[in-house]
């Protein structure tokens, strides 16, 4: 039975850091990037342009595109050997066996055995329906019209008429921040038919900037994509002006295989580990968004992505070093 050193679940910017460590420490990695409905489904499928980080202007698919870059070059490169990408492949099971080695069932049914797993499965923003359905956002938000990510993108609102869509204080505080850093003309609050639940600190900043509050359900979105040009969101009885919109209704949790092992999740469905990223089951590492307590940025899905591997290394070699001296 063909034993692996190291599992990398997930392919996005922490899957892919994981996967660059793991074979740049020369550790054997078993690789699987998600098949064609799990990248449908990333953060990382709908992210255009990066801006917020060095060197991924030129990239028109500005997580993918690096990511491929950096994963061909690891596959031609001196550690080849040590690297085996499993492309277009995902998993749908993982148990923990008696002798302590992982048992990882692919979406083709094969099955491998590993030591460890560099699990980074991530999140995905939650997405307003209009009409029922989730379609009408994303040619929007592809073209950045319509975004998620404060730290990311809310750049994009310097000095435009902005709508928040979300009923609850974060998507107010969403609103509050926008407004105090890129001074937004005018800000709306779309609740999409929902009722605001908001504290009252909240509240009240949004009495003080002025905020528009609709409650109405959204029945349209207004504008052309294609053309970059959002003109607002139409409801039953109004029209809502804007030129820039952000969604902040929270995030689903890919959480399922690290629900399998048993593994300790928070109150929002993170997994929760120690600064290394080890999770409550031994030899299962978390990186990336699906970590709790970081930022869901690129630059933390890396550093923490980073962290694990090192560590997995680390043990690795103490193992091999005290095999060695006995």
């Amino acid at each position: 039975m063909k034993i692996y050193e190291v599992a990398v679940i997930g392919g996005g910017s922490a899957g892919v850091m994981a996967a660059i460590r793991t074979v740049l420490n020369n550790d054997e990695c078993l690789f699987f990037p998600g098949n064609s409905n799990h990248k449908k489904r990333s953060r990382a499928f709908w992210v255009s342009a990066v801006e917020n980080m060095p060197a991924h202007l030129n990239y028109k698919k500005g997580i993918e595109e690096p990511n491929k870059i950096s994963l061909d070059w690891l596959a031609a490169g001196p550690f080849a050997s040590k690297f085996h990408w499993h492309k277009n492949r995902g998993v749908t099971k993982v148990l923990k066996k008696e002798d302590g080695l992982f048992e990882i069932t692919d979406d083709k049914a094969n099955i491998f055995h590993a030591k460890f797993i560099i699990l980074c499965t991530g999140v995905m923003d939650v997405q307003p329906k209009i009409n029922g359905s989730i379609e009408p956002i994303f040619q929007y938000a592809n073209a950045q019209l319509i975004d998620y990510c404060l730290r990311c993108d809310g750049h994009h609102v310097l000095g435009k008429k902005t709508a928040v869509i979300g009923h609850t204080t974060s998507a107010v505080w969403v609103a509050v921040m926008l407004f105090e850093r890129y001074q937004c003309p005018e800000m709306t609050i779309l609740t999409n038919g929902e009722e605001l639940q908001c504290d009252e600190e909240s509240q009240a900043l949004m009495i003080r900037y002025g905020f528009k509050l609709v409650s109405e359900k959204i029945e349209s979105v207004l504008g052309d994509a294609k053309s970059k040009k959002l003109d607002g969101f139409k409801t039953a009885t109004q029209i809502i002006s804007t030129d820039f919109a952000f969604v902040a209704l929270g995030m689903i949790v890919y959480n399922e295989l690290a629900k399998m092992l048993s593994a300790e999740l928070d109150q929002r469905g993170f997994v929760s580990t120690d600064n290394k990223g080890k999770s409550s089951i031994d030899g299962l590492y978390i990186a990336g968004d699906l970590r709790a307590n970081t930022k869901k940025q690129i630059y933390t899905a890396w550093d923490t992505a980073v962290d694990s591997a090192d560590e997995i290394n680390m043990l690795i070699r103490r193992q091999k070093r005290n095999a060695s001296s006995i």
